[in-house]
């Protein structure tokens, strides 16, 4: 059950990052006064995700998503975040788990039946490029491959894409210039285009 804070002043955004830190090093207390701060950028982060497939609305929605991945942050190691945005980077990285282990459930409950697609780029439809609308567990396997050929250009789909964040937040986090954040996007959609599209 999500705390109500309208009685308590609310915290900095400095308190929020402490928040973050003690949740995740395993305050019980400190998660359940972080959820109310941070559900409702979650759960637009969530809804993003499944925005544009019906089968994966009706398999989880947004609100099951958050609630899974912020079980799964706070259940797994001690967190090490430096930041609010590192935080949602990560909590993008728990929610992209989240899909991956669902769309693996539904797969192999309903072999055949379809698969969970997800659009990579609504954030840059002005960027005339072909539309890339992959099954999530491809995606996911791409951007592992990916991730071992250049793993900063993953970091950027993921930060991007599951995280929400713009380019200079991800410039930010990966200590990189905007123009580093826009090339390294580019090309990663570039791969993953053609690997997800090899005809």
């Amino acid at each position: 059950m999500i705390a109500s804070m309208s009685d308590e002043v609310p915290p900095a955004p400095g308190d929020v990052t402490l928040l973050i830190r003690e949740a995740g090093a395993g305050s019980e207390d400190a998660a359940r006064r972080l959820m109310p701060l941070v559900y409702a950028e979650l759960r637009a982060l969530a809804a993003s995700y499944l925005r544009n497939d019906q089968r994966a609305k009706a398999m989880l929605q947004p609100t099951a998503l958050v609630h899974e991945a912020f079980v799964r942050l706070l259940q797994g190691a001690p967190l090490e975040i430096n930041s609010r945005t590192h935080f949602f980077a990560t909590a993008a990285r728990a929610m992209r788990h989240v899909l991956v282990d669902a769309a693996r459930e539904r797969a192999a409950s309903k072999r055949g039946e379809g698969t969970i697609h997800v659009t990579l780029d609504d954030a840059v439809r002005a960027t005339p490029a072909p539309r890339l609308d992959p099954d999530v567990l491809a995606l996911h396997e791409a951007l592992e491959d990916l991730a071992a050929l250049h793993a900063r250009q993953a970091n950027v789909v993921e930060l991007r894409y599951f995280g929400g964040l713009a380019a200079h937040e991800i410039a930010s986090l990966l200590g990189v210039s905007t123009s580093t954040v826009d090339a390294d996007w580019a090309l990663a959609r570039a791969w993953l285009f053609e690997r997800l599209n090899p005809a």
